[in-house]
């Protein structure tokens, strides 16, 4: 474990979960400190109480509270102070050789011991827990890699943004691709959690990228990737069908105008189209679709709806973990909101911006994964 900044001693990893949980910088600083706290305290206390009162509590909970924040040195070192602290106070008092201070003396030292212990015992979990983090990411990472920054003469950037209260790795999806048919991208959020939605993230990722060159419409593109979800589920055994299913834009800008726009939508949130001058409108569909993966439900065909890609315009897509993101209240976030009005420099920019907006009206602490992805046609 590296050791966190400042010479404190306290593992990086957990200083970043102390931010995560919330904490501001004071409350991060006296978790750090509360095992010197503990010490003086109970100096403090033994000094200014009678002699029969003890501070062997205070003592005792010093290495208990460095085991899970600190390394093994400095639990260590706080182990021998408390005893050290808890001797020192016996000799101060001249209760040498009574039975009480044996029995304060011996407590202090079996909690040092059993602190020496919680503390490798919390270092072997975050071991294993950092191992599996970094093979979640790099799982991540394979399924959504980050697109160039230049797509088909359009600017594009992504973002996958985890929950912080779920680590698992979600079925929220994301390409971009330039195409003989012009440039061609999906945002989508299949139902579920764990390995079971990234294998039908994959599909549908696979399924977009093989559709997407060779098909020539947009709806004829959702109707492979309709088809994939339900050869998938007709080929495992016992799969139901109806779990798989997954939200969907997609979006296109023809190669032959840059200046039109194709959106067609399956059940996900609408995309929002922003403009240079800070005009934002939203591209909800004209007619309402089921997700991808219930057309044994319900079905009609497919059809696309078309708008302007005026020059210095961005298009932004986005799961729904944007719009389900709530504050304190329970009062969702509504992008339109507070999107208007506002310019931004680019698709780098737009998306940073609406990452921290998310974070300040949720004070932090999402519940769902995001997967953004912004495309803008440039100037000139």
């Amino acid at each position: 474990m590296r050791m966190g900044r400042g010479g404190t001693g306290m593992p990086e990893e957990r200083e970043r979960q102390a931010r995560r949980d919330g904490l501001p910088r004071f409350g991060r600083r006296l978790v750090c400190w509360l095992p010197a706290i503990f010490l003086i305290g109970g100096l403090a206390f033994d000094l200014l109480t009678p002699t029969p009162y003890t501070a062997a509590p205070f003592f005792s909970a010093a290495p208990l509270v460095a085991a899970p924040l600190y390394s093994l040195r400095y639990t260590a070192l706080s182990a021998v102070l408390s005893v050290l602290a808890e001797l020192g106070v016996v000799a101060f008092h001249g209760r040498t050789g009574g039975y009480e201070s044996y029995t304060e003396a011996v407590t202090v030292l079996v909690v040092a011991v059993l602190a020496l212990g919680i503390n490798r015992v919390v270092r072997i979990s975050d071991a294993r827990l950092a191992s599996v983090r970094d093979v979640a990411e790099a799982a991540q990472r394979a399924v959504l890699p980050l697109p160039p920054d230049r797509i088909g003469g359009l600017d594009v950037a992504a973002r996958y943004e985890a929950a912080q209260t779920d680590a698992r790795i979600g079925g929220d999806l994301y390409a971009v691709q330039d195409t003989p048919h012009g440039v061609r991208l999906i945002v989508g959020d299949v139902r579920g959690k764990g390995l079971e939605a990234v294998e039908a993230a994959v599909i549908v990722i696979g399924a977009f990228r093989e559709a997407a060159e060779q098909e020539a419409t947009l709806e004829a593109v959702a109707g492979r990737l309709e088809r994939a979800l339900q050869r998938e589920g007709s080929r495992r055994e016992g799969l139901d069908q109806f779990e798989g299913f997954t939200t969907a834009v997609l979006a296109e800008v023809p190669s032959e105008e840059r200046g039109l726009l194709r959106v067609l939508n399956r059940g996900h949130p609408a995309p929002l189209l922003l403009c240079a001058d800070g005009t934002l409108s939203e591209l909800a569909p004209r007619t309402p679709a089921l997700p991808l993966g219930l057309s044994e439900v319900a079905g009609w065909p497919d059809r696309a709806d078309e708008s302007r890609f005026p020059p210095g315009a961005m298009l932004l897509l986005f799961t729904d973990g944007v719009t389900e993101a709530r504050d304190t209240e329970g009062v969702f976030y509504e992008p339109v909101v507070r999107l208007s009005g506002r310019v931004f420099t680019g698709p780098d920019a737009l998306l940073d911006a609406l990452v921290a907006d998310v974070a300040q009206h949720t004070g932090g602490e999402t519940e769902d994964d995001m997967a953004l992805l912004a495309l803008r046609r440039p100037e000139g």
